[in-house]
Parts: structure tokens; sequence; C-alpha cells
């Protein structure tokens, strides 16, 4: 079983920055992708960016050129960086590893709010 333990978030003003980390309890990110995905009120859950164990990303197209999906190995940590922050980034902001070659999260961190401010 593994456990993806979040941090950071918050409250920050429109064109702000937040940084979340999720942390893996264990070293998996040679066989899982992982993510980070969002749900706002009302909305579905959608996905914001992924990165695999070879380091390539991909980013929903609302969040390009403003939030940046990376990772340290050695900590088994994932980090979302973002920047520009905009009303409509509010959301719940949830932690995911995919193992390789199936078509489900396997896991899920417990999510953390982000809200930002007009």
């Amino acid at each position: 079983q593994v456990q993806l333990v979040q941090s950071g978030g918050g409250l920050v003003q429109f064109g702000g920055s937040l940084r979340l980390s999720c942390a893996a309890s264990g070293s998996i990110f040679s066989t899982y992708v992982m993510g980070w995905y969002r749900q706002a009120p009302g909305k579905q859950r959608e996905l914001v960016a992924i990165i695999t164990g070879g380091g390539r990303t991909n980013y929903v197209d609302s969040v390009k050129g403003r939030f940046t999906i990376s990772s340290d190995n050695a900590k088994n940590t994932v980090y979302l960086q973002m920047n520009s922050l905009k009303p409509e980034d509010t959301a719940v902001y949830y932690c995911s590893a995919q193992k390789i070659g199936t078509a489900t999260v396997s896991f899920w961190g417990k999510g953390t709010q982000v809200s930002v401010s007009s």
C-alpha cells in the first residue's frame, strides 16, 4: 500500500504563487506516473499535470506556462509549483499515483485546498 502525504496549499491573492508537495511512502516513481488533479465545487475532478519516472511532463491547457510539476527521486516527493494564480484555480488539489500500464489511479493523496482571491 502506497501512502501519499500532501502539504502546501492555502489562500493566496490573484497573481500569487503556491507550491504543493506530495511525499510517497516508497520509491515508486519508476513504476508509477505521478500527477496532480483538482476538483472545484460542483465540478468534476480534472487532471492538472503528470510526470513520468523519466521526467516527461504534461499539463492541462489552462495551466500551461503557469504551473510546473517536478519530482525529487531522492526524497520520493512530487511538487506542483503554481504561479500567476487565478480565481479559477481555486479547488481541492489531489496528488495521484497511477501504475504504468493501468487505466486508473492507484493511490490518492487526501487533498489540499487552494483558494485564490480576486
